[in-house]
């Protein structure tokens, strides 16, 4: 559990606080907050062919005529400094 932890809190230093000033407590949990749902729910992991630990792994698409005309949004977290992509609906 130990080095899950420290894995957790390296990613979290370089991903997010070497790159933000933080104000004040109230800032700091809210960053921290923003980051662990980052982290938990979109974030790929490298357990079991990068899936997320909230979701189940999707099916491949192989047909290039639907690789083609797929939309990806993206949605930033914490100002831009996290970025997220799905597909468009």
């Amino acid at each position: 559990m130990n080095s899950i932890m420290e894995r957790w809190i390296q990613a979290c230093r370089h991903e997010l606080l070497d790159r933000t000033l933080i104000w004040n407590q109230a800032h700091l949990l809210h960053a921290l907050d923003e980051y662990e749902r980052h982290h938990n729910r979109h974030r790929p992991h490298r357990g079991m062919a990068n899936a997320r630990p909230f979701h189940a792994l999707s099916e491949p698409i192989t047909d290039p005529a639907t690789i083609t005309p797929l939309l990806i949004r993206r949605r930033d977290r914490l100002g831009g400094l996290l970025h997220e992509y799905e597909h468009a609906a």
